[in-house]
């Protein structure tokens, strides 16, 4: 990866949909040049997908939360494995400090989220959890 690429990814980032000319434009080079570039990308498995991304007030119903994780001794692939089989985990993190893991969860009630809580309390391997729920995003 060069500058350029580098520089094309950062403005998929921004906007997954802007288009080819834009794209050319704001690089400098030529529009089969972008395509060329962004295909290589996708082969080479650098950029893996595309998403939508929702304001985080889109779906008010939902309860977000942020969820740390402490693993006892070298148990962090088994916990990560038995993480990623919750359905409520929307994304997952490893992390330094003072927790291991850092968890995204998702729930419609707060009795679901409990229920996910005593779930993921439940997983061999995990020592200590502790969540907060989300009350704001600012960006």
């Amino acid at each position: 990866m060069d500058d350029t690429d580098r520089t094309l990814i950062s403005l998929l980032r921004r906007d997954a949909r802007t288009n080819v000319a834009t794209l050319a434009a704001k690089l400098g080079v030529s529009r089969g040049t972008v395509s060329n570039r962004v295909r290589k990308l996708e082969d080479e498995q650098i950029i893996v997908g595309y998403a939508v991304r929702l304001r985080p007030d889109a779906e008010p119903g939902k309860i977000r939360a942020w969820m740390g994780v402490l693993v006892e001794g070298n148990q962090t692939r088994a916990v990560i494995a038995s993480l990623l089989g919750e359905p409520a985990v929307e994304a997952l993190h490893d992390t330094n400090g003072r927790w291991d893991l850092l968890a995204a969860l998702r729930a419609e009630t707060m009795v679901e989220l409990s229920r996910v809580l005593e779930r993921v309390r439940l997983i061999k391997g995990i020592a200590n959890t502790e969540t907060s729920i989300l009350l704001d995003s600012y960006r």
